[in-house]
């Protein structure tokens, strides 16, 4: 295995599967076993989870919602999943803490860097929720300041998609994959891997980005053992 301890930020949206809305059991499940094997093989695993399926601040800001009132929704949103998360993780035996941005005890314990690294040398999964605590910013922001407090050795971005592309896939067929692209690269063709401020912050403190589906049962496994089934940003 190339890493020790890593970060792995899941979508929301995945979460759905083919609801249209929620969380589906059978993705989550998936989910859950692809983590506990990853830390039966002694990986620390730190997650932020997004809130999309449920809700998503700025699209509630665009139907009216007060723009800060509307993230913290998200970030309720992103809370939910993690209970979810921790819930199928400890039915399979995998251990978890939820950790929150914003106090909310006892539904979650304060996240800490020190709370979230005890956590994972323990053997346990560290599932951090509520993004950065503060509104305006994204999961994807909220999950690159987390995979560097928690010295991460690599950001894991699961997403739909198995990499980054030239262009949108699932709207440009002609859009090719990268195996390895720089932060600089990314920021000049403004290719959506995460938001500007998240990949910004990445490039800033040199923690390397990979994107890869992680809705394909098995993928995590590959990745982590040095299989070519994503896209390397660093």
């Amino acid at each position: 295995m190339k890493y020790n301890r890593i970060l792995l930020k899941l979508s929301g949206e995945s979460l759905m599967g083919q609801q249209g809305y929620g969380i589906d059991t059978q993705r989550l499940n998936s989910y859950a076993a692809q983590i506990k094997q990853a830390t039966d093989n002694g990986i620390q695993v730190g997650i932020v989870i997004g809130g999309g399926n449920i809700f998503r601040g700025l699209s509630g800001a665009a139907k009216g919602f007060d723009r800060v009132k509307g993230d913290q929704m998200g970030m309720l949103a992103t809370v939910i999943n993690s209970l979810a998360l921790s819930s199928a993780l400890e039915a399979i035996g995998q251990p978890a803490k939820v950790l929150t941005a914003i106090p909310m005890f006892p539904i979650g314990y304060p996240y800490s860097k020190w709370e979230a690294i005890k956590t994972m040398k323990e053997g346990k999964v560290a599932i951090m929720s509520c993004g950065t605590g503060s509104p305006y910013f994204t999961t994807d922001t909220g999950s690159a300041l987390r995979a560097i407090e928690i010295e991460a050795d690599v950001m894991l971005k699961g997403t739909r998609v198995d990499g980054v592309y030239t262009a949108d896939p699932e709207k440009d067929p002609s859009a090719t994959k990268f195996d390895h692209i720089t932060y600089e690269e990314v920021l000049a063709r403004n290719l959506k891997v995460m938001d500007i401020t998240a990949t910004a912050l990445c490039k800033e403190n040199h923690m390397p980005i990979y994107v890869f589906n992680m809705d394909i049962e098995g993928n995590l496994a590959k990745m982590l053992k040095g299989e070519n089934v994503g896209t390397l940003v660093d």
